[in-house]
């Protein structure tokens, strides 16, 4: 007797970021046209405000509004996007105009910009609208059971509904039930650092400059948003951390303002405050026999270099390329030998840049002299390199590396 058709081809837990658009992304595909999506997750997205801006902001790389562009989401992002043009980046012992302070250049990348901030909760809504999107089943409910045979995955969830799937996409976050429920163990620590978000009105206008000051207990970075107040992600320890959320307004802005050298004059906070614990973990695997991970389900990594979520859209774009292929050569996308291929792909990709801001952050975390000196070395090497300076914004853009397609088109055509 033939096996009964599951009810979805693929089924994407979780509708951040990350798992609309992977969800846009196949519904964009014309190799994967007619695919019968459910995207899973209990907490509906709720549309932004305009003149108001969310407290999760992310910096989007060339490339990820390149896939989001391909989602049919970047039309409605790119007008509350703030494009920044440079980034200054210092040592505590230092100061922002010295010699080894570094200074990055869209101009000197030959780039218009070097990313854009935007708000997490815009970039997911605009994708939640995008016209790809329109053929998928949302359902609003959690997974509660995940379970694997030969024809299917069997899928329990919160409400009672048994669902079945020929594929699971796995983008529900660090804190992944995906994950957990098939097994799969993650290596990593957590940092013993949280990062202090919030938003704040500068005396002095940003001039769409990202700033990042290295201090001993962790990076402090000031994001510049398109109505002219900054973004602030502060990595301290958590008790510091808890202690500057639970600041009075007018000493939390002095305490950001003299912790930012001055650098853009007196910050006044202007904005709800939150504080979130930061480690590394990487999964054991990301993939399984109709199972894919992507984004957080699958890697971790600290925000220094703004990388989690380009990180995420990377892994959508190059594993709808590998199913997508897997279809058109008559394959079956939902089994382990395609993906395979994108774990691969993937893994060693993600892994540099794991251990690179991992490094960094020992590095900038070491309070000895050797160590200050080897790391005002670095910056005053970095500083005075313009090839080193333009590699390091390429792959910061997401322009380098082993990249999917539809970046790499773009890239040929621009």
């Amino acid at each position: 007797m033939a096996a009964r058709r599951p009810d979805f081809d693929i089924a994407v837990i979780g509708s951040g970021m990350v798992g609309s658009c992977v969800a846009a992304l196949i519904g964009a595909e014309p190799k994967l046209g007619g695919s019968r999506i459910a995207l899973i997750d209990p907490v509906p997205p709720r549309p932004p405000v305009d003149g108001t801006i969310d407290l999760r902001v992310s910096a989007l790389s060339r490339a990820s509004q390149r896939i989001l562009a391909h989602a049919g989401a970047w039309a409605a992002i790119e007008p509350h996007a703030c494009p920044y043009s440079e980034m200054v980046v210092w040592d505590a012992a230092s100061r922002p105009d010295a010699r080894d302070a570094v200074r990055f250049s869209a101009a000197e990348a030959g780039e218009p910009d070097l990313g854009c901030i935007v708000e997490n909760l815009r970039v997911q809504w605009a994708l939640h609208q995008s016209r790809h999107l329109r053929a998928a089943t949302e359902i609003h409910a959690s997974l509660e059971a995940l379970e694997f045979d030969n024809d299917a995955a069997r899928l329990v969830l919160s409400d009672g509904r048994r669902l079945s799937a020929a594929l699971v996409i796995g983008a529900d976050g660090g804190q992944s039930r995906t994950r957990e429920l098939c097994g799969i163990g993650r290596a990593g620590w957590a940092y013993g650092q949280s990062a202090v978000i919030g938003h704040l009105r500068p005396e002095k206008p940003h001039r769409s400059t990202a700033w990042q000051r290295f201090l001993p207990d962790g990076p402090l970075a000031l994001l510049p948003l398109e109505d002219g107040r900054v973004s602030l992600v502060w990595t301290t320890t958590p008790e510091e951390a808890a202690t500057l959320v639970g600041l009075e307004p007018p000493e939390f802005g002095r305490r950001v303002t003299e912790a930012s050298a001055g650098v853009l004059g007196r910050l006044e906070p202007d904005s709800a405050r939150a504080a979130h614990p930061l480690a590394l973990w990487h999964a054991r695997d990301y993939v399984r026999p109709r199972l894919a991970l992507v984004g957080d389900a699958a890697h971790t990594i600290h925000p220094l270099a703004g990388q989690g979520v380009n990180l995420g859209f990377l892994d959508c774009a190059a594993l709808v390329e590998v199913i997508a292929d897997t279809v058109a050569k008559g394959g079956d996308p939902s089994g382990l030998r395609p993906l395979r291929l994108y774990e691969r792909w993937r893994r060693s990709e993600n892994a540099l840049m794991l251990g690179t801001t991992d490094t960094l952050n020992g590095l900038f975390r070491q309070k000895s002299v050797a160590a200050t000196t080897l790391r005002r070395l670095g910056l005053t090497v970095a500083a005075s390199q313009p090839l080193l300076r333009r590699g390091l914004m390429r792959r910061a853009l997401g322009l380098t590396g082993d990249l999917p397609v539809l970046v790499t088109r773009t890239e040929r055509a621009s």
